[in-house]
């Protein structure tokens, strides 16, 4: 029979709730907050308005009780779906094989979260320094939306950590800045007529794919004019329309076309002056439609903004994270996290997690078991560096 091995055991548990984004996360919650209860926490449940899903964040007091300041090990609870996806095993029944386990979330990233509940006991049986938080949200993947929540709640509880790692995949290297993600809605609302009759309707998909087109031309000046940021692998803002829909019958003028649209720009290149870009093309699509038609209209709705992390905090977080992984190096990561949304509210933070984004998000998600031992490693090291004990019996 295997020996127990309590942080496998808990991503293996954690893989096993869908907590697509989609769906409720609060079986997880649940399991969660019992496990904290069980070891004398006292964890709190941050609903969301709809009472659908929930935050959930606890707090180990310092050695002399104090609960000011302190770390925060930060997790997102949901996953992206698996629709369309051939999976070679069943996603949400995790499967070690070859030295991989297998499962949705299992890189992203419901295994820091479970090496985090595994390694707690070792965090509990210490006397701190400092107070050691942990937080976990909801909708990280669909626009952060928990941890904009989270940060507000903590405010208004006079909480603020003074650093803070974020366990998103980054192989366990120190990652201190990332992009930025801006989530639209462009809707067109036109006037539908047969066909044989488009002067006298106002085409929705027609002044939709000319935005369409105006934001790829913006996409192509970042790309040909900066600015450029080299430490990126793509060293330029981006944008994507992912999602477009519209349109009844092809004998029909359209009445209604609709799409979404993303843009991540580099640390330094501020979202707001693409937006306002954007909208003003949007401006002057709705006086063209509106000349046809005085009921067409083309409105532009934002679904979620992540900002960006930038290299530009204290550096403490940074520098403790590679103290605690054996490794200097700096990374930076095209994807965005809710590291920035820390770093809004005045906490240190870098992204530091176990696993490749590479395998994010894909059919047959893995994780190699011996990132989960280093994510291990690193927790333990962080319990030694909070330990009144070790840390004062330096030299």
């Amino acid at each position: 029979m295997p020996l127990p091995h309590p942080p496998l055991d808990w991503v293996n548990k954690l893989v096993s709730f869908d907590t697509t984004s989609r769906n409720s996360n609060l079986p997880m919650i649940d399991a969660m907050a019992a496990a904290l209860n069980a070891h004398g926490l006292s964890p709190v449940i941050l609903p969301n308005p709809e009472g659908t899903k929930a935050n959930l964040f606890a707090t180990i007091p310092a050695g002399d009780g104090s609960a000011t300041g302190g770390i925060m090990l930060a997790g997102h609870t949901d996953v992206v779906p698996v629709d369309g996806q051939d999976w070679a095993s069943e996603p949400f029944s995790p499967e070690i094989r070859d030295g991989r386990l297998y499962g949705r979330g299992t890189t992203d990233m419901k295994a820091f979260s479970g090496a985090v509940l595994g390694v707690l006991p070792e965090f509990l049986s210490r006397p701190l320094l400092e107070p050691l938080h942990l937080a976990w949200t909801y909708d990280e993947e669909v626009g952060c939306h928990g941890a904009v929540a989270l940060v507000r709640e903590l405010s208004a509880r006079g909480i603020l950590p003074r650093l803070c790692f974020v366990g998103e995949p980054t192989s366990m290297c120190a990652v201190s800045a990332h992009k930025s993600s801006q989530l639209y809605r462009v809707t067109a609302s036109g006037r539908a007529a047969h066909s044989s009759m488009t002067p006298t309707g106002v085409n929705a998909i027609e002044y939709a794919a000319r935005s369409i087109a105006f934001i790829r031309s913006l996409a192509d000046e970042y790309r040909l004019s900066g600015p450029f940021d080299e430490s990126f692998v793509v060293p330029y803002t981006t944008a994507n329309v992912g999602v477009v829909s519209g349109g009844a019958a092809v004998n029909t003028v359209a009445e209604k076309c609709e799409f979404e649209f993303e843009f991540r720009t580099i640390p330094g290149d501020d979202p707001a002056s693409v937006i306002s870009r954007i909208e003003d093309h949007i401006t002057l699509l709705r006086a063209e439609m509106q000349l046809e038609n005085p009921a067409a209209d083309i409105c532009m709705t934002p679904l979620g903004a992540v900002p960006g992390l930038s290299p530009q905090g204290t550096g403490a977080a940074l520098e403790l994270a590679q103290a605690l992984t054996g490794n200097d190096a700096e990374e930076t990561v095209v994807y965005a996290t809710e590291a920035g949304i820390f770093q809004r509210a005045g906490i240190d933070a870098v992204v530091c997690g176990p696993g490749s984004m590479d395998q994010g998000h894909t059919a047959n998600e893995y994780i190699e078991l011996t990132q989960i031992a280093a994510c291990e490693e690193f927790l333990h090291n962080l319990a030694a560096h909070l330990s009144t004990t070790e840390r004062n019996a330096q030299p």
